[in-house]
C-alpha cells in the first residue's frame, strides 16, 4: 500500500496490519484525525522498515491484530519489540483477540490497546494518551516532569457578542498546537463559557458528561478529573468544551477556577481560555493568573461602550488592566484611510493601544465555524488565518526566548 500522500519523513503514525481490509474503520479514523501524517504498512514488512530507519516525526505504531494473527503471534511480538527498541510507542488494535493473546502482546511491550470495532473517538483518545496529551497520575520522574510545567495562561474575552473572540481563541490555540508539533510543548484550550460556549461547535467535538462533574464537584478537581473531561482535536490540541447543558456561570467558585487553571498550567505550556462575555465573580482570578488577557472588539459604538465599562470595572477593583491586550477584529485594510482614522479615534477615546489588527476573513470564517475546523485546515491562505499564525508565532517565540533566558 502507498503512503497516502505522506512523505516518509513526515509520517507520525504507522498503521501496521496483516490485512488492512479487516480494519477499514481504522483507516477512516486516521484520515479524519491525522490525514497526510500516517502511513499503512504490511505486517511482514513492519520490522524491516523500522530497522531500516524512520523519519524524525514517527511517534506511534498502531499494530492491528485479529484472531487470524493469534495462530502465530511471533511476527507480531518481534515487531512490537523492534518498535520499542527504536523509541516508538505501540498501540494495539485488537479484533476478536483472546485475553491470553492480548496479555502476551502487552507483556512484550505494547503501551496501550483499544478493541475493534472501535467506539467513537477511541482511536484519537488512545493516540493522545500515548503522546502525553492526557495524563494519568504520575508514576515516574518523566511523568512528574510533564506535570512540572509552568504554562502561560491566555484568556480571550469578547467585549461584545459576535466580535469573534471564540474564533480568536480556537485559531490561536490550534496555531500554537501546530507550532508545537516537533517540540515537547503542549497546548490546551478551555471553554469557560459554561452556558453557551461554542468551542465544541467550532472544532466539531463532543461534549462529555465528565465536564459537568468536573466543574460541579469542587473537592474532586484534580489531574485525573481534568484528564477525563478533556477531549482532543486531531490528537494535537487538548480541549475542555462547555457542558452539554447551560449552567450558571457561578456554578464554580473563584478558588476552584484558580485550582483548575493551576492544574492545566502544570501540565501544558500554553493554556488558552475562551471567556464568557459576562463578568463574573471569578473573572478577576483568571485575569490575575494570566500572562496576557486578549480583549477582542470591533469598530462600533457597542464595542466602544462595553470596552469603557470593562476598563472602569478593572480599575475600580484595582485589577491589573495593563495585562489586557486589545485586538480589533475586521480591522480596516491598508488602503482604507477612513477606517484607519476611525480605529485611531476609537483607541484614543478609550485611552488604550490597539496593537492587534485582525483583517476581515470573509465568508471563510463562517464556513470554518460551520464545518468545525480551524482556518489553518479549511482556508490556510486566508488573510485572517495568516494573522493568527503570526500572532501564535510571536507567542511561541517569546516563550522559547524566556525559557532560554531562565536556563542561562
Amino acid at each position: 500500500m502507498g503512503l497516502l500522500k505522506a512523505k516518509p519523513e513526515e509520517v507520525e503514525v504507522f498503521a501496521i496490519a496483516r490485512n488492512h481490509d479487516e480494519f477499514q474503520d481504522m483507516t477512516v479514523s486516521l484520515n479524519a484525525e491525522i490525514a497526510g501524517r500516517w502511513a499503512p504498512l504490511e505486517l511482514d514488512k513492519g520490522e524491516a522498515t523500522i530497522k531500516a530507519g524512520v523519519g524524525p516525526d514517527l511517534e506511534i505504531a498502531i499494530v492491528a491484530v485479529s484472531s487470524e494473527d493469534e495462530r502465530n503471534l511471533a511476527p507480531v511480538t518481534k515487531l512490537i519489540q523492534t518498535a520499542r527498541d527504536h523509541g516508538i510507542k505501540v498501540l494495539l488494535l485488537a479484533k476478536d483477540l483472546s485475553p491470553s493473546g492480548l496479555h502476551q502482546l502487552l507483556r512484550v511491550g505494547a503501551d496501550d490497546f483499544t478493541p475493534y470495532p472501535m467506539p467513537d473517538g477511541a482511536l484519537a483518545d488512545a493516540i493522545s494518551r500515548l503522546r502525553g496529551s492526557f495524563e494519568a497520575a504520575p508514576k515516574d520522574a518523566a511523568a512528574d516532569k510533564k506535570r512540572n510545567r509552568r504554562g502561560i495562561i491566555m484568556p480571550v474575552y469578547g467585549v461584545a457578542g459576535g466580535v469573534g473572540s471564540t474564533t480568536f481563541a480556537v485559531n490561536i490555540a490550534w496555531e500554537l498546537a501546530l507550532l508545537s508539533k516537533k517540540t515537547d510543548k503542549r497546548v490546551c484550550l478551555l471553554d469557560f463559557n459554561f452556558q453557551f460556549g461554542s468551542v465544541s461547535t467550532y472544532l466539531d467535538l463532543p461534549r462529555r458528561e465528565a465536564i459537568y462533574e468536573l466543574i460541579s464537584d469542587a473537592d474532586g478537581i484534580d489531574h485525573d478529573s481534568l484528564s477525563q473531561a478533556l477531549t482532543s482535536y486531531k490528537t494535537r490540541l487538548a480541549v475542555l468544551t462547555a457542558p452539554m447543558d447551560a449552567l450558571p456561570l457561578d456554578i464554580i467558585a473563584p478558588e476552584d477556577i484558580t485550582k483548575l487553571l493551576e492544574i492545566a498550567q502544570s501540565s501544558y505550556d500554553f493554556v488558552v481560555v475562551d471567556m464568557p462575555q459576562a463578568l463574573v465573580h471569578w473573572s478577576d482570578n483568571v485575569l490575575r493568573m494570566s500572562e496576557t488577557f486578549f480583549a477582542v472588539m470591533e469598530i462600533d459604538m457597542r464595542s466602544a461602550q462595553n470596552c469603557l465599562r470593562f476598563l472602569r470595572a478593572l480599575k475600580a477593583e484595582d485589577l491589573p488592566y495593563e495585562k489586557v491586550q486589545f485586538a480589533l477584529n475586521r480591522a480596516p485594510g491598508f488602503t482604507d484611510i477612513n477606517g484607519k482614522a476611525r480605529a485611531k479615534r476609537l483607541a484614543e477615546s478609550l485611552g488604550v493601544e490597539i496593537n492587534i489588527m485582525l483583517p476581515d476573513g470573509g465568508k471563510a470564517v463562517l464556513s470554518s465555524g460551520d464545518e468545525g475546523t480551524p482556518l489553518a485546515e479549511s482556508a490556510p491562505k486566508n488573510a485572517l488565518r495568516k494573522e493568527f499564525k503570526s500572532i501564535a508565532q510571536s507567542i511561541f517565540d517569546a516563550m522559547v526566548a524566556d525559557k532560554a533566558a531562565v536556563v542561562q
